[in-house]
């Protein structure tokens, strides 16, 4: 084969090479631009490098040479019975070793899977008939992270790969937040979607900074009353728990101090014990301006216990129950039962309770993949990471980046794996992103994202990043443990029903059957009313499929209201007649 160059200088992970002139070429190979492989053979292995600039300034003074190329070495194709590829390089390349354009069968060397722990996700950028495969215990076991702008295929890439590691591992648990509510049909009868209207969970599974997020609206707290809430939860609690063992027959009952609960332990107890201690303390109250105090506190629970929207939380909350076993095998699909999938849908919960939700459920997941010795392995995905666990200490719900913090850190010791999702990488704590050892980058416009990418990869192509702003749609620059090189790749066709659902074809010229007359919005006002008044209205698409209270068996969970809005069918159900 004829040679594209000679090496000219090495420094480190770092080579130039001359490239020679054309007439030593065959006239395909000529092309020899930033973002190709080539092959430098020195002794008995094959060197695999990345060109990352062409030049033809400050050549050598030589005829022999039209430009220089600025090449990483990546790692090395070591020859024998068989050929077989390794990170890092151990012989480094002498002053005029031959450089030629790298072969697909080297590529396929490259890039062969190496167990049957691999997933096709897409294909080279360089050579499309060279597939592109990332090893699922590297990725998943060392975090991994979907980086991009909006509109450049992210959704769509991270259906693909949920849907492969499904296929690849159908024993993992998979919990997925879906801030937009776009996955709902993304992976068929494989997933329970979950949602405002059929979630139960218990608001005694909130631990302190969380109940009193929900208790105040996402506000701080008043000092007062959060003391007087620190002091009275534990002994509801220990209340609770006597009544559950105590035989009912006016026995008395032991000194609910003396139970030992926290604030934070997850036992169960009821929001009429809460408030009648509260009210018990307020009555043994002689100044007025202390009981107002104790009265504000009473009012903020009534009102939170009484919002429609937080029923998911407050369902039988005098009843009481300890259902923590029911509600974390229902989330966490412990029997999968054919469902290893959790698709929750955060759009129609309050706004001002999103963040409290979050950090119960990221958690429930360590704690329970903590107290289990990580014998059922899960895979916990985060929409919109920034959202939750923000660079800027000031914005964002303290415990939720804690709790995702926890997941990045001690994880995989447990069997709990974080896979984040988000187009403002910049913007996420860059603790939490330095833990995820595979990165799928796709096109980043941002100089500040850029700049964090580049502090995040420590691979020897950092260069690569240079591609970034100029990648296409569904291309890819994936670095990191779940891949054999850092890679510029082309994610495959997602099958139409995997498609996320901002994906899917919408018209943006309304029909004309459409027929958006009053009866449309008047229909569409009821749903929206509904929402936030009487949960159980007739016109509620939902209404019919909701399960009773306490039950946790419902394997169908219909989608929110928001995203039916997509649904074909979706102006024959607004036309029904108004009751």
């Amino acid at each position: 084969m004829t040679s594209l160059g000679r090496v000219i200088s090495v420094r480190g992970s770092f080579a130039r090479v001359g490239i020679l002139t054309a007439s030593q070429m065959p006239p395909g190979e000529v092309r020899a631009t930033v973002g190709r492989f080539v092959s430098l053979r020195s002794g008995s292995s094959t060197i695999v490098a990345m060109i990352t600039d062409v030049s033809c300034e400050d050549l050598p003074i030589s005829d022999a040479y039209i430009a220089t190329a600025g090449v990483d070495l990546l790692g090395e194709i070591l020859s024998g019975d068989r050929p077989k590829f390794q990170r890092g390089v151990t012989n480094y390349p002498t002053i005029g070793d031959a450089v030629e354009l790298i072969s697909a069968e080297e590529l396929r060397t490259i890039y062969a899977p190496t167990g049957s722990d691999q997933i096709n996700v897409g294909t080279l950028q360089q050579d499309r008939s060279v597939i592109a495969y990332v090893d699922v215990e590297e990725m998943l076991s060392k975090h991994f992270a979907v980086l991009g702008s909006t509109g450049v295929g992210k959704s769509t890439g991270v259906s693909l790969l949920l849907n492969e590691i499904l296929l690849a591992r159908p024993n993992l648990r998979i919990f997925l937040l879906d801030v937009h509510n776009e996955y709902g049909r993304c992976f068929g009868s494989r997933s329970l979607v979950l949602n405002p209207r059929n979630l139960k969970l218990p608001f005694w599974l909130f631990n302190f900074e969380e109940i009193v997020d929900v208790l105040f609206g996402g506000r701080p707290g008043v000092p007062e009353e959060l003391d007087i809430l620190a002091e009275v939860i534990p002994q509801a609690k220990a209340i609770y728990t006597q009544y559950q063992n105590s035989d009912r027959l006016g026995l008395k009952r032991t000194d609910p101090k003396g139970v030992g609960y926290t604030v934070d332990t997850p036992v169960p107890y009821r929001l009429v014990d809460l408030i009648s201690l509260i009210d018990e303390r307020m009555g043994k109250l002689e100044n007025r301006s202390s009981r107002i105090i104790y009265h504000k506190l009473i009012s903020r629970i009534e009102t939170v216990r009484n919002d429609p929207r937080y029923g998911f939380m407050f369902d039988n909350a005098n009843v009481g129950g300890d259902t923590m076993a029911e509600v974390i095998s229902h989330l966490f699909r412990l029997p999968a039962n054919g469902k290893p999938m959790t698709v929750m849908q955060l759009a129609g919960f309050p706004a001002e309770v999103v963040d409290s939700v979050v950090s119960v459920l990221c958690r429930m997941a360590f704690d329970f993949g903590l107290w289990s010795d990580g014998v059922s392995p899960m895979l916990f995905v985060c929409e919109e990471a920034h959202r939750y666990a923000s660079a800027d200490r000031n914005i964002g719900f303290g415990p939720t980046r804690k709790a995702i913090s926890r997941i990045a850190k001690e994880g995989r010791k447990y069997g709990v794996y974080l896979g984040l999702v988000t187009q403002r990488p910049a913007e996420l704590d860059a603790t939490i992103i330095s833990q995820c050892n595979t990165l799928f980058s796709m096109r980043l416009a941002n100089e500040r994202d850029q700049a964090l990418m580049r502090s995040a990869v420590s691979d020897a192509a950092a260069n690569l990043l240079s591609f970034v702003p100029s990648l296409g749609t569904r291309e890819v620059l994936a670095f990191g443990e779940g891949v054999a090189l850092p890679t510029r790749l082309r994610f495959k066709e997602v099958p139409p029903h995997q498609l996320p659902r901002s994906e899917a074809t919408i018209a943006t010229v309304p029909s004309v059957v459409a027929g958006h007359d009053t009866h449309f919005v008047s229909a569409v006002l009821e749903r929206w009313r509904g929402a936030t008044s009487n949960r159980d209205a007739p016109s509620d698409p939902g209404f019919a499929e909701r399960p009773v209270a306490r039950s946790l068996s419902a394997a169908e969970a219909p989608l929110l209201q928001p995203s039916m809005g997509l649904d074909p069918e979706r102006f024959s159900l607004l036309k029904k007649p108004l009751r």
